[in-house]
Parts: structure tokens; sequence; C-alpha cells
């Protein structure tokens, strides 16, 4: 996907184009998780689809949650839910940060005379 080592440091077009195409993986991360989230809290926590979406967003975003949970599997899901968060942050993290790292430490690799070129 990236250009290696030895190869010339890529257009901004190509740079751009990989961003686009990381943000919108993103995105389609983004939307599964929640989903995901928003199922859940509907059918197994019984909430309604404004609530779920709500309490999906807040724990998806890392800002906690919502509404009290009062039953056992409510808890096991929210709990399971919360670490699931957790782990498509550092995902989407790493998504969208790969171009991006990949092109600043490819420019510290690149000999001047291959920038002339």
């Amino acid at each position: 996907m990236f250009e290696r080592k030895h190869e010339k440091l890529a257009p901004l077009s190509v740079f751009v184009k990989r961003m686009a195409a990381s943000l919108l993986m993103a995105g389609i991360l983004i939307a599964v998780a929640l989903l995901i989230g928003i199922a859940g809290y509907h059918w197994i926590a019984g909430f309604n689809w404004v609530d779920s979406l709500l309490e999906a967003s807040m724990i998806l975003g890392g800002m906690g949650p919502v509404n009290p949970l009062t039953g056992t599997a409510e808890k096991i899901f929210a709990s399971a839910y919360a670490l699931f968060s957790g782990l498509v942050f550092i995902a989407i993290l790493g998504i969208v940060l790969a171009p991006v790292t990949h092109r600043m430490l490819h420019k510290f690799h690149i000999d001047e005379k291959d920038l002339q070129q």
C-alpha cells in the first residue's frame, strides 16, 4: 500500500487519496461499532432506539454511561461494549494516523539527491 524506503516520496495527490481511504475505513468502523452498541442496548438493556443511540454514542466516545443499568445481562453487555469501544478507538487512531506517520518517517529517510529527481 505504501512506497518502500528506497522509493521516492509519493506525490501529494497519492497521500490525499490514502488519507481519504483511511478516513473512509475509520468511518465504516465507527458506524459498525455504533450499530453493535445500539442493537445491544436496545435488545439487551431494553432501551428505546434513541436512548440506545445516546448510550452507545456516549460509551463509544469515551464519555461514559447515561442511563442506569439494573440487570446482570445489561451490565455485562455494557462492560464488554466499553472494552470493545476502547479497542475500536485504538484501531481507528492507527488507521487514520498510518498514512501521516508513514509519510513523515519516509520523508526523514529520503536522501537529498532523491528529492531533486
